[in-house]
């Protein structure tokens, strides 16, 4: 997936304590009640985190958000003053969803507070893979009804100016504080830039949602939309981006760092062992996470070396990875064959997601998969999730990339959409939305230890008992991706902690996997301008499958695994502290004799039923 920045993870979770059984009643409604209070502070931190822009807005900060060191210091303000008010609760007063959604709640505000001690959000203003300059991403998909709709983004255009004008002061903020990102790195930059200068404004990204408007719309309105965004483009989006440019090129890329780790930054190496805890949501440190990953290593090696020798390849381990890499019968030539070779195999799993969840836990929320498009093709992932919109207007989307389709081996394709689609972040996410019971802080959570932890292991899933990879070379792709994800937790912290080279880090990803040298480059490099996130996906499955094993083992004939996976998904996104109380609590439940089918701290979210005393 890509960035989801808005979240805000912990240092350390406090301890659950002992909670009351489930509430036979609804919550009581009075506003001074403990609950009332609960989740009047919720919905407060939520509409300050997520405003919406008055009616007719025409201000960068409304239209385009606030990149401001002012607005940064109000929302440590905030985390702080909603850390005080949350204190003010009684917990024990709070019915046991409630407790589960204050300890989640202080998490987030203990994180937002801690994170501000280092300089994460100047760290991460801009990369290769975000920021202001692939920003035409959201007009390319964006849909109205109305004309109101495509006014507001005329004048989101009008307003782009000002907002890189703000920043880019934030850009030189951080540079004057030594705070920047690789050179060998952000020269992939200057050229996203560029593609959103068009000299034929009809020709511009940003003008794409004009194309065709809705024949709701009047022609004489459609045509002043569309002479209004040609303006904007030609008289404040071009000039804006080159001034942008000339920027980044004469200023910015000369200052950029040399050496790529961020420990080389001021206070780098507790900058990086608070990402380390931030991303993978343990107290775990980067010596602890390097020592797992050369164990995980070893281990899919031997996974992989007795795969090789059952296909019986004439030539050594070395031979056979190069073998998989260059022959063509591995790769399809014409983009459109591989596009459809991603929906082929989404739609395999689609008969299989009742094996593995239950039917009232399945988002009702469809998906499809389209090509990412072809201006951010070269410098991003080889597929990534597009969430549904929170409303289920939209439906969610897999992005494939289908750049250099030469590159995009066959035998990583349905892993790829297991991992990208269903049963992984497409199921997980719209999963969490659509549990109308929680409040809109957890609906929409994302720790990345739980969603990517989750999307590997649903790649486990469609090996058994889905039984998709149907032959030993999709089989290998499977294990060559848990390979990767064991490579990382070896790399980011060699990057970031043992100040290896972007040489040594591309060198060893390819001695121990298969990927293509071009998935090898931007993956590296990804690692390198977002230090931490790659540790998220191993150790949240490794959490996964270890809780799994000790159920199964626990609870003997009483286990099914649509139960487990109920119970790990039925309470939207949670740090793995709180992941594994869950998991144990809904044992311990099940052992004293309440239905496996029930879930600790609700039922079954999605109803407005009470959970029946056992």
């Amino acid at each position: 997936m890509r960035p989801a920045f808005a979240l805000a993870m912990t240092l350390a979770f406090a301890s659950m304590g002992a909670l009351a059984a489930p509430s036979s009643t609804p919550a009581a409604t009075s506003t001074n009640t403990p609950s009332a209070q609960l989740h009047a502070l919720f919905e407060k931190s939520w509409n300050a985190q997520h405003p919406k822009p008055a009616e007719g807005s025409t201000g960068y900060k409304q239209l385009w958000g606030d990149p401001g060191m002012a607005h940064e210091a109000r929302q440590l303000a905030d985390a702080k003053a909603n850390l005080a008010a949350l204190k003010k609760i009684d917990i024990d007063k709070l019915d046991p969803t409630d407790q589960l959604s204050y300890r989640l709640f202080e998490y987030q505000s203990n994180d937002a507070i801690a994170g501000a001690a280092f300089p994460d959000e100047a760290q991460g203003l801009i990369t290769q893979l975000w920021g202001p300059q692939l920003s035409a991403d959201e007009f390319r998909s964006a849909h109205f009804d109305n004309a109101k709709g495509y006014a507001g983004l005329v004048r989101k255009l009008n307003a782009l100016g000002p907002y890189l004008a703000a920043f880019t002061e934030r850009m030189q903020q951080a540079m004057a504080k030594g705070i920047v990102q690789p050179r060998v790195v952000m020269e992939r930059v200057p050229d996203e830039i560029a593609a959103n200068i068009a000299r034929d404004p009809e020709q511009s990204p940003y003008y794409a949602p004009f194309k065709k408007l809705p024949d709701s719309i009047p022609a004489t309105e459609q045509k002043k939309l569309r002479d209004d965004a040609k303006a904007a483009i030609t008289g404040v989006v071009n000039p804006a981006f080159a001034k942008f440019l000339a920027f980044f090129k004469d200023d910015y890329l000369p200052h950029a760092r040399t050496a790529i780790g961020v420990s080389s930054l001021p206070d780098g190496k507790a900058y990086y062992a608070y990402l380390v805890r931030h991303y993978t949501t343990t107290d775990m440190t980067p010596a602890q996470v390097h020592q797992l990953g050369l164990k995980l290593v070893a281990k899919i090696h031997r996974r992989m070396h007795a795969l090789f020798k059952q296909i019986g390849f004439k030539g050594s381990y070395k031979d056979f990875l190069h073998y998989l890499r260059t022959d063509p019968k591995f790769y399809y030539k014409n983009p459109d064959d591989l596009l459809e070779a991603y929906r082929a195999a989404t739609k395999r799993v689609d008969p299989h997601t009742v094996d593995i969840l239950g039917t009232w836990l399945l988002p009702r929320v469809p998906y499809g998969v389209h090509p990412i498009p072809a201006a951010l093709a070269p410098n991003t992932y080889p597929a990534y999730s597009e969430p549904p919109s929170r409303d289920g207007s939209r439906a969610g989307y897999v992005g494939v990339n289908l750049y250099k389709p030469e590159t995009r081996p066959k035998y990583e394709i349905q892993v790829l959409m297991c991992h990208e689609g269903r049963p992984g972040h497409q199921l997980q996410i719209p999963v969490a939305n659509e549990l109308d019971n929680l409040p809109k802080f957890r609906r929409y959570a994302y720790y990345n230890a739980f969603g990517e932890g989750w999307a590997l292991y649903a790649e486990t899933l469609c090996d058994q008992p889905m039984g998709l990879y149907t032959n030993p070379y999709s089989k290998f792709g499977y294990l060559d991706y848990q390979m990767w994800r064991a490579v990382r937790l070896v790399v980011d912290t060699g990057i970031h902690e043992y100040g290896w080279t972007r040489a040594q880090a591309v060198k060893y990803m390819q001695d121990n996997t298969a990927l293509t040298d071009q998935n090898i480059a931007t993956e590296v490099d990804r690692y390198i301008v977002w230090p931490g996130q790659a540790l998220s996906y191993m150790i949240g499955e490794q959490t996964i499958l270890k809780l799994r094993a000790e159920a199964k083992e626990k609870l003997g004939d009483k286990y099914t695994l649509k139960d487990f996976d109920d119970v790990v998904l039925g309470q939207g996104s949670l740090p793995i502290a709180v992941l594994k109380d869950v998991v144990n609590r809904w044992i311990d439940n099940t052992l004293a004799g309440k239905p496996a089918d029930q879930l600790p701290y609700a039922c079954k979210p999605r109803t407005v039923e009470a959970c029946a005393a056992k």
